[in-house]
């Protein structure tokens, strides 16, 4: 479905607007069995004391369950698994935690949770005395890391949407102070946590989980490139490479990400998901809200364009550029067709070559040389 749309004055912060059956599927319950522990994907393990909001996180980010709902969610009293897979980019597995589980018990094989896990994500509430969630920080992390130091250890610091900016701060500089001198106290300064504000209130939780999920992905590099040499031929400001489902970005161009861009990148795709599931659809019901058709363009009353195009079932490519810019629209098509293939080609290699830390594979050259610089004059070159 194409769609275009004249001016906007502003963003619409749709956090929770996409249809309900627009999803990955199913949460599986009970990891006990045999066969889900057989599994090769990166795994996303989610710690942290009970009601710091693991599953609400979980729910709001891979499910769209609206934030308002998840007050209504009741606490997790068992691991669950839940299949993240839209694409060979997008293919992990998240366990959620209870928060009351000793999973050092001895009867807890904790080193076969560990030596599978690519990430390690512990939720600490922000509103709440966090001297506990501390001390289960540093028993959990040195833990899993002397079982497999490739782990990736994430620390969101969580509900800071009911503080003030400074206190926000202030919160994190403690909390990183404090678990990091912990660390050093047991000499693991070689142990690196990484420290994010979030609320699912706001897209901060989409953004940091996009951090976390880059880092699984061993095409990192060659997706960076790509979009690098898009954006430099086609006269583009920013690109995201997002999966439209999650709304989570997994790769971007070398330039900084500021939030007000992303957030107008989300609430794009919302609004075409949306928009394509009232007009895009058959009279009975059929046909799909995100096709190998979807194309919009938004022109925002100040002279910025926002360009979303399909990349694969699951991916877009949302640009940002200038007015003047987008005059050059054949040209961006042209490049844009270029860059789909090159992505289509890494696809391919991503879908039989889907372990962490494999290789990435090298830029493919037979997509890229077709593409073509955007001249100060307009002209392709």
């Amino acid at each position: 479905m194409s769609i275009q749309y004249g001016e906007s004055a502003g963003s619409y912060g749709v956090v929770e607007s996409f249809p309900k059956d627009f999803d990955y599927g199913v949460e599986e319950p009970d990891i006990e069995e045999s066969s889900a522990l057989s599994d090769t994907k990166p795994r996303i393990l989610l710690m942290g004391l009970r009601r710091s909001g693991k599953s609400s996180i979980q729910k709001v980010v891979f499910h769209k369950m609206s934030p308002n709902e998840t007050l209504f969610l009741e606490s997790t009293n068992k691991i669950y698994k839940d299949d993240i897979s839209s694409s060979s980019f997008v293919n992990f597995q998240i366990w959620d935690f209870p928060g009351q589980i000793d999973f050092f018990d001895p009867t807890f094989d904790y080193e076969m949770i560990f030596r599978g896990t690519g990430a390690l994500i512990f939720v600490i509430d922000a509103q709440d005395d966090y001297v506990e969630a501390l001390g289960r920080l540093h028993l959990t992390v040195s833990r899993a890391y002397r079982v497999n130091p490739e782990i990736n250890f994430e620390v969101f610091i969580h509900k800071v949407d009911g503080l003030s900016d400074d206190h926000k701060i202030e919160t994190q500089r403690d909390i990183h102070q404090r678990a990091n001198d912990d660390l050093a106290d047991a000499s693991l300064e070689k142990l690196h946590l990484s420290f994010y504000l979030t609320s699912i209130y706001d897209h901060s939780i989409f953004e940091a989980f996009s951090k976390v999920v880059q880092k699984l992905i061993p095409q990192l590099p060659t997706l960076e490139n790509l979009l690098n040499i898009f954006i430099s031929h086609s006269g583009i400001e920013k690109a995201f490479l997002f999966d439209v489902v999650s709304k989570i970005y997994i790769a971007t161009d070398s330039s900084p990400v500021d939030m007000q861009s992303y957030e107008l990148c989300c609430d794009m795709i919302d609004v075409v998901i949306d928009v394509s599931c009232i007009y895009g659809l058959m009279e009975d019901g059929s046909g799909s809200a995100y096709d190998k058709e979807s194309l919009a363009i938004i022109k925002l009353n100040n002279t910025t364009v926002l360009y979303l195009k399909e990349v694969t079932r699951f991916l877009a490519l949302v640009c940002i550029l200038r007015e003047e810019s987008f005059e050059r629209k054949g040209l961006i098509e042209y490049n844009f067709h270029c860059f789909r293939k090159a992505i289509h080609e890494v696809f391919e290699v991503g879908s039989s070559t889907q372990r962490v830390g494999m290789k990435p594979p090298d830029l493919p050259s037979s997509s890229l040389a077709s593409l073509k610089y955007a001249s100060l004059n307009g002209s392709a070159v």
